[in-house]
């Protein structure tokens, strides 16, 4: 039977720093904004929640090369570099999730966030998840998801490696898979996937 789980799309730091272009570029990144725009737009008419996460770094921390991290500069609060990339949906119906804000690392949309407090508050049972970037920011948002007790379907046209290593980004899939979340290999509008759930 088709699920009745209550769904959430996730977000994960669309920002012009992590664009082509931006302090820290993820090859093809902005080619995520199309799809993600697509999933905003049927959560939104159907209710239900969508959030966007984003690093909201503050101008020194442990986080960046310069004081110990692993990271060039990028995503500093109230810099352009950390807006979201021009061309993703704006919605006032969109929850934004700030995280990084301190000098832990916190890939996850969740660490160190109330992002799974305002799930639950919700009935959020299963979530969607899409952004940048598949080897970071996204598998560790899936993971977190996942450990939280939700549902996770990793939508795979909606993301984009950074692949410091060459093949990083499948690795990421394939991490993602095996602690249990569903990979959708295309922008597979709603009802359709749900029917493909219940076998038809």
């Amino acid at each position: 039977m088709p699920s009745n789980n209550k769904q959430a799309l996730i977000v994960v730091d669309v920002q012009n720093d992590f664009c082509p272009g931006g302090a820290v570029p993820v090859a093809h990144g902005d080619e995520v904004v199309a799809p993600l725009n697509k999933l905003m737009d049927e959560f939104l008419q159907r209710g239900d929640p969508v959030y966007k996460s984003r690093d909201w770094h503050p101008p020194a921390t442990k986080h960046f090369q310069a004081y110990g991290g692993t990271w060039p500069v990028h995503c500093v609060q109230g810099t352009p570099g950390a807006e979201f990339h021009p061309a993703l949906k704006d919605d006032p119906r969109i929850q934004i999730i700030s995280k990084g804000l301190g000098d832990k690392d916190c890939y996850s949309a969740f660490d160190g966030t109330d992002l799974s407090a305002q799930l639950r508050q919700q009935g959020v049972e299963e979530v969607w998840v899409g952004g940048l970037a598949t080897d970071y920011c996204v598998k560790n948002t899936v993971l977190d998801a996942l450990k939280e007790g939700f549902h996770v379907k990793a939508v795979k046209s909606a993301m984009r490696s950074v692949d410091l290593q060459p093949g990083d980004g499948e690795r990421a899939l394939e991490e993602m898979r095996t602690a249990g979340a569903e990979i959708l290999e295309g922008n597979e509008p709603y009802d359709e996937e749900q029917e493909a759930v219940a076998g038809r």
